[in-house]
């Protein structure tokens, strides 16, 4: 399977995925081609033609020949200039690593992550808040991200990469696309009544049982078991943590029970103000749950071997 053919099916299967739905994905698409004819010679020599595509900009190759044949990949959570070291080192010893895969974004899939937060605008729609309402709470979040994101040195490992010629790739929404959609449907096909029913669930699913064994399992950090779970709204996509201000807005739209990734402090002080039940299913769990699914996918078109560090654990369906 070459370097390319991997790439272009996390992006299939991203979209696939999307919890905005396939229709919305590729009229984005539409409009940024559009966009992107309307543009001047000098202008078009700037534009990130990946995007004509890929919709997802926190999604790279990073360094690699697309036409590079990959048998093995070394797969991580975070992959950054140490991993790539331990890539090399492992080639030393025969271990015949083709691509470093990351979950998290680096080089120009960091530095551009904040573009894919207008996901959650359009999540937030679908669960019921005003378009115009989604707009104006994630604006200025989004511009607080970018802000963050301006002053990394961003490059470093893509550098490392380079000078140790080792293909370097980083698949962030994709696989996030994968947990948003793949718990949604499952919590919908249980028919969750609870808060503890949807416990049950995660502690099902051999990612959340593996990081509860590893002492960092799901918690409930609003609301008990015996709560009522309402309408259940995953947020699991959309680059980093939106806006603090979509708490009241999903309980006007009737939403009763958030299961997300994480929670900062911020954000939690702000919904521990509201009427809904609060699950996190745990940050580095769901990432592998996501990226499970999408090398899930890998796996079936050519049997790839998968070498997992960097807090990856494998776990095949």
């Amino acid at each position: 399977m070459k370097l390319k053919d991997v790439y272009d099916l996390l992006i299939k299967k991203g979209i696939e995925a999307d919890p905005r739905g396939v229709e919305l994905v590729k009229r984005s698409l539409h409009r940024t081609n559009v966009e992107y004819g309307k543009l001047s010679e000098k202008d078009k020599k700037e534009f990130d033609l990946e995007t004509l595509t890929n919709p997802y900009a926190d999604t790279r190759i990073l360094y690699g020949d697309p036409k590079r044949e990959i048998k093995k990949i070394l797969v991580g959570i975070d992959m950054e200039t140490a991993e790539l070291v331990m890539a090399d080192r492992l080639n030393e010893r025969k271990a015949h690593i083709d691509l470093v895969m990351a979950h998290h974004p680096e080089g120009m899939a960091l530095a551009g992550l904040y573009q894919v937060m207008n996901i959650q605008t359009d999540i937030l729609n679908r669960a019921g808040v005003s378009i115009t309402v989604a707009e104006g709470i994630m604006r200025e979040r989004i511009t607080e991200v970018e802000r963050g994101l301006s002053p990394i040195n961003h490059t470093r490992s893509v550098d490392a990469a380079r000078l140790f010629d080792i293909p370097f790739l980083c698949c962030h929404t994709p696989a996030d696309n994968c947990v948003a959609t793949y718990l949604t449907r499952l919590t919908e096909k249980k028919g969750c009544e609870s808060v503890g029913d949807i416990m049950d669930i995660l502690r099902e699913i051999p990612e959340y049982r593996d990081a509860a064994a590893q002492k960092a399992p799901p918690k409930i950090i609003k609301g008990d078991r015996a709560a009522r779970s309402g309408k259940i709204f995953v947020d699991m996509t959309g680059g980093t943590e939106g806006s603090k201000d979509m708490f009241t807005k999903l309980v006007d739209a009737g939403v009763g029970t958030l299961i997300c990734m994480h929670l900062s402090e911020r954000h939690f002080e702000k919904a521990k103000t509201e009427l809904m039940n609060i699950v996190v299913a745990g940050h580095i769990a769901s990432d592998n749950l996501g990226v499970n699914l999408i090398l899930d996918e890998i796996q079936k078109k050519e049997k790839i071997s998968i070498v997992p560090c960097s807090g990856f654990r494998r776990f095949e369906r």
